[in-house]
């Protein structure tokens, strides 16, 4: 799995020396995929199982050494600490495959109807801890960088609403189709709103429901000529109701064009007519890695 997530990365990405970060819940915990991303030299962040010897670390370390922990965006999560436990645990094991691990853990007050065991009930936080190999960087920081693979839940819903929640068939190899068509329509979804629609705040986070009334729905088509790709939009408000304005930022390849009406000729749009692709947005976080997410199941 962890082979064919890299094969989807961009070239630039993969072969321009930026760093890769892996993500992974508890289930990517195995010597075998560490080792694996350790080898070829990727960045990890995993989840660390709450084992006897952690619990035991947790009560060695005076109240003092916690850290308040923080959100992605740099400000202070509220009822919640992080501690570095790397030096109190025997990671001898790990020194010859990955001799930069390092575990963390955070503590935060439980939410309401959250299951604790004895250790946890008898302090009243719950614990949860991952291990990385990022050397720098505040311990709040690389925590909340952690945190934030928990969106491989929104992909697994949003992929439930685009044919994984119901298989058509009894047959093994109709369902086989019908995933790997789900699969890439969730792909084509992702891929729409992290490209196209960043300047629309509703868009870029909305539920596959939303984007199928606001955006697929449009009335548009391809034409071409001149040599060029184009994306007619109808301009008529009833055919085209909502959608962000493409003609800033098409995909790859196509030149968007607002489509006159029947009976209307058709208009020069001079410089709304341009070519995708032609720059790309910075990025805004200091945390310059490529992020992968991977969604394991533990068996």
């Amino acid at each position: 799995m962890l082979d064919r997530a890299l094969t989807q990365l961009p070239d630039r990405f993969r072969h321009s020396g930026t760093p890769i970060l892996v993500r992974a819940d508890g289930a990517g915990y195995s010597h075998t995929l560490i080792a694996a991303m350790s080898a070829q030299g990727l960045d990890f962040s995993v989840g660390y199982p709450v084992t006897d010897a952690v619990r035991q670390a947790i009560s060695t370390v005076p109240r003092h050494a916690w850290q308040a922990a923080c959100n992605a965006d740099g400000g202070l999560r509220e009822h919640a600490d992080t501690m570095e436990v790397t030096a109190l645990l025997d990671l001898s094991r790990w020194h010859t495959t990955c001799p930069g691990m390092r575990v963390i853990v955070r503590r935060e007050l439980p939410h309401p109807g959250a299951t604790l065991d004895a250790f946890e009930i008898r302090d009243g936080y719950r614990y949860q801890a991952f291990t990385t190999n990022t050397s720098r960087g505040q311990i709040s920081l690389l925590e909340a960088r952690h945190r934030a693979h928990a969106r491989v839940e929104d992909r697994i819903r949003t992929g439930k609403d685009t044919g994984l929640g119901h298989l058509p068939s009894r047959h093994e190899h109709i369902n086989a189709v019908w995933v790997e068509l789900a699969l890439i329509a969730a792909d084509l979804l992702a891929l729409a709103q992290t490209m196209l629609l960043t300047d629309e705040p509703e868009l870029h986070r909305a539920e596959p429901k939303t984007l199928r009334y606001r955006l697929l729905h449009t009335a548009a088509r391809i034409t071409r000529g001149q040599r060029r790709v184009f994306l007619r939009l109808a301009q008529d408000p009833r055919a085209r109701p909502s959608v962000p304005d493409l003609a800033a930022d098409p995909a790859p390849g196509l030149t968007s064009q607002h489509h006159p009406g029947p009976h209307q000729p058709l208009k020069d749009h001079g410089d709304t007519r341009h070519r995708a692709g032609a720059q790309s947005r910075p990025q805004t976080s200091q945390d310059h890695h490529v992020r992968v997410d991977l969604v394991l199941g533990s068996s």
